[in-house]
């Protein structure tokens, strides 16, 4: 009768520990704005990941989370996807190719097919995002052991994340830039493990494109 009253006695300090801990995420966002926007019923934007850096790129996921939030919910947006964008602009915004600059995109605006494919899908603004999320500050352990009586895991992690994007937003009416968004969120994720690993993730990633997402659409519909 030892081994059931020893379960009972884990899991009530499990739950003990649960109710302790949280996952908890802080997100602040900053807005640079350097000329006027607005955006008709039959123009589209297009948000696209920078992928220039060596040390990293702007995960295409990350891209597609804040395009999907967009088009949905109040002043939605028509949002082209980024790969189809990308394929019907080969190979003029390729990771190597792309502007890096609106006196970038004037010129290659300058070239026929890309004026026509631009007008085509209704292009108004190209919003480029770069940013990444770093995991810090890892902390703790956890071990796992198999036996006679069955196995289990006993220890208990944390970790930080750190999730920073920055958002450019493109007037391709003006070729300018017209104004830049901040998105940072940071959270502390927790693994304790009683028999059971059970994550605490702290949802920075999402919280930053939900976010980011929001003050674009206002960003864009002149708000």
């Amino acid at each position: 009768m030892t081994a059931p009253v020893e379960f009972k006695n884990l899991k009530l300090l499990l739950a003990a520990v649960l109710v302790g801990l949280t996952a908890c995420t802080s997100t602040t966002v900053d807005e640079f704005r350097q000329g006027e926007t607005g955006i008709e019923s039959h123009e589209s934007v297009v948000i696209l990941g920078r992928r220039q850096a060596s040390d990293y790129e702007t995960r295409s996921e990350f891209v597609e989370c804040v395009g999907d939030r967009m088009a949905r919910g109040d002043d939605a947006l028509s949002v082209v996807p980024e790969q189809e964008f990308i394929d019907a602009m080969f190979p003029w915004f390729e990771p190597r190719t792309a502007p890096l600059r609106t006196r970038d995109l004037e010129q290659l605006m300058a070239e026929d097919v890309v004026a026509n494919k631009m007008n085509e899908f209704g292009i108004r603004y190209i919003v480029w995002v770069d940013g990444q999320t770093e995991t810090t500050d890892r902390a703790g352990s956890i071990s796992c052991t198999i036996g006679p009586g069955g196995g289990g895991c006993f220890g208990f992690g944390t970790w930080e994340d750190d999730a920073n994007f920055d958002a450019r937003v493109w007037d391709v009416g003006s070729l300018t830039n017209v104004g830049t968004i901040n998105a940072d969120a940071s959270g502390q994720s927790y693994l304790p493990a009683l028999v059971v690993p059970i994550p605490l993730i702290a949802r920075v990633e999402a919280n930053a494109c939900n976010r980011l997402a929001t003050q674009l659409k206002q960003f864009v519909n002149g708000s």
